[in-house]
């Protein structure tokens, strides 16, 4: 069927409200839309030079832990946290006990994350991996009494106060179970063509339409993206995440994704979706050429100058690349060493401007890797 011809589906009387029933998503679509294609090839080709990375930097796990806290931070941040990356990075013990709750939900995305990239190489992106990955996500924050790990079996809607008020009412519940295994059946559909991008654009906006958990959908639909250009191959390692380019444009998303349901404007959508996909990408490939910099920089300008301490100084600029923002502790644990040694090799970070002490205190000091740290934060 040609995407210009698409119908997402239809509103139902219930009582006392409408809900929200979306039509089946699996079969073969059509883009006859000259501007969505230009727009698919050249986010096509800026995934293409994203993916180069993962290949010309032969410990790119390293630099990925930062990519996956800032999605994580973003991603939280659409949904009402207020934890930064900077405090992502640090131990629960080093977080204000008032911050923590939303420190744990960003830790939480994190570890689904995680969690689902190595479940990947067993079971394929399947309803069963959203479930186990929402249970993660739920554990021990807000949301964690609303059915984790399981879709929902009562109503739930998108704004406003009541149902009476809402923006938007998914389907009922009685529907999920289909909904959602018509989806998972697209997603794996190997008897179809459908690009690869504009595959998981249309997933994206059916799960958000389906709405099948009580809390976390919108994390669980963000994840999605990444984890399925991953598992099709189209990205080597998860370098990509689009919560960034979301929250920045958050009342331009809600709206096209409302925009679908009631006008049936998939093609809209999709221009909004390739667009993040390519402003996203492009970010990433600046980032990474940055990194490269700085480590050129690091490696030739100042590490040889740490002498017979040179190993111990290796050992904690790859660290600082993983968690730039550090404390004492921290250094003692990940190099084994002892405390004078750790602060010995801290002092000599910050007299080379590698490190900065942040709290201006003298005991329970925090330090940032800020060159590195404002790749992220920008």
């Amino acid at each position: 069927m040609d995407l210009k011809n698409y119908k997402s589906g239809s509103f139902t009387k219930e009582s006392g409200y409408r809900s929200f029933h979306p039509e089946f998503l699996n079969r073969e679509w059509v883009i006859s839309q000259p501007e969505l294609n230009s727009l698919l090839e050249e986010a096509n080709i800026r995934l293409g030079e994203l993916n180069a990375f993962s290949i010309i930097l032969p410990d790119v796990e390293t630099f990925l832990r930062m990519h996956l806290v800032k999605e994580a931070t973003q991603s939280s941040r659409i949904e009402g946290t207020r934890t930064t990356i900077d405090e992502a990075v640090l131990e629960a013990k080093d977080i204000d006990i008032e911050k923590r709750d939303d420190w744990q939900e960003v830790q939480n995305y994190v570890n689904a994350l995680k969690f689902c990239i190595q479940r990947l190489e067993q079971l394929p992106l399947s309803t069963r991996l959203m479930r186990e990955a929402h249970k993660i996500l739920m554990e021990g924050v807000r949301g964690k009494d609303k059915m984790p790990g399981e879709f929902r079996t009562s109503q739930n809607w998108i704004g406003g106060a009541t149902l009476r008020d809402a923006r938007f009412i998914p389907p009922h519940h009685s529907l999920v179970p289909d909904l959602m295994s018509d989806l998972e059946k697209f997603l794996n559909n190997t008897d179809i063509y459908v690009p690869t991008l504009i595959r998981i654009g249309m997933v994206h906006y059916q799960f958000e339409a389906i709405h099948p958990f009580l809390d976390g959908n919108g994390r669980i639909g963000r994840l999605l993206i990444t984890l399925y250009l991953v598992n099709q191959r189209v990205l080597r390692k998860p370098t990509l995440y689009i919560s960034d380019f979301i929250e920045k444009n958050r009342s331009v998303y809600y709206d096209k994704l409302i925009s679908v349901s009631e006008k049936h404007e998939m093609q809209q959508w999709l221009k909004f979706f390739l667009v993040g996909i390519i402003e996203t990408a492009n970010q990433a490939i600046d980032t990474f050429n940055k990194i490269l910099v700085i480590r050129e920089t690091l490696e030739t300008e100042s590490l040889i100058k740490f002498g017979r301490r040179l190993s111990n100084a290796k050992a904690l600029l790859l660290y600082l690349y993983k968690k730039p923002v550090v404390t004492v502790a921290d250094v003692m644990t990940e190099l084994r060493t002892s405390k004078q040694t750790a602060n010995s090799l801290i002092q000599e970070f910050e007299n080379h401007g590698i490190l900065r002490e942040r709290t201006g205190f003298s005991r329970n000091r925090v330090f940032v890797f800020e060159q590195y740290l404002s790749l992220f934060t920008r």
